[in-house]
């Protein structure tokens, strides 16, 4: 009886040292886009002459907010199925997350294409390495959390929810709202203070 108690509060600790991980790590990538702010904030004003934020495609970046705000919301309903022990549900609506940030993804490489295509490079000015460092970041982090989804939705058909794949849900959930954040202040400092 004792060790039986004693594997179940060892598999318990793992779990919550795992969650502290997620934390740590959610820590340092605000530390990391806190880093690209403060490098857009000082670079905003150095364009070279060439492409500044007045030229951003406001309508473009409304849109992208739309979506990814979007997903936010039904990754919350992922959550809400999962807690239900609906397992088709939840899948459904990881699925639909990750369908709406592979679109908000495509979206900014559009964006990006197009500046390029204007002459507007990473190595045009400084604003525009900050811009391209700061909004690749999320990006890229947009995409790696697709793939985590992806690979996610296999493990829940596999093995249905349980808590491993409960804690994996939670944790994907606080990553994709951790990136909405991150988002609303690229929008807002990026994107909207830059037109005005």
């Amino acid at each position: 009886m004792q060790q039986s108690v004693s594997a179940h509060d060892h598999h318990v600790d793992q779990e919550e040292i795992k969650v502290l991980g997620f934390w740590i790590f959610l820590v340092t990538d605000c530390l990391l886009f806190a880093t690209f702010f403060a490098a857009y904030a000082v670079l905003h004003t150095h364009t070279n002459g060439g492409f500044t934020a007045k030229d951003f495609d406001v309508p473009g970046f409304v849109i992208e907010t739309f979506i990814l705000l979007i997903s936010s919301f039904t990754s919350g309903l992922a959550v809400l199925a999962m807690h239900k022990g609906n397992k088709n549900r939840l899948i459904g609506w990881l699925t639909v997350t990750l369908l709406l940030g592979a679109v908000f993804v495509g979206l900014e490489i559009n964006e990006f294409t197009n500046m390029a295509a204007e002459g507007a490079t990473i190595s045009k000015s400084a604003f525009l390495t900050s811009f391209f460092s700061l909004v690749g970041t999320h990006g890229l982090h947009v995409t790696f959390g697709i793939l985590w989804m992806i690979g996610l939705i296999f493990q829940l058909s596999k093995r249905g929810i349980t808590a491993v794949t409960k804690r994996k849900v939670s944790i994907i959930n606080l990553y994709w709202h951790f990136l909405d954040a991150v988002w609303i202040f690229i929008f807002t400092v990026v994107y909207l203070m830059g037109v005005m």
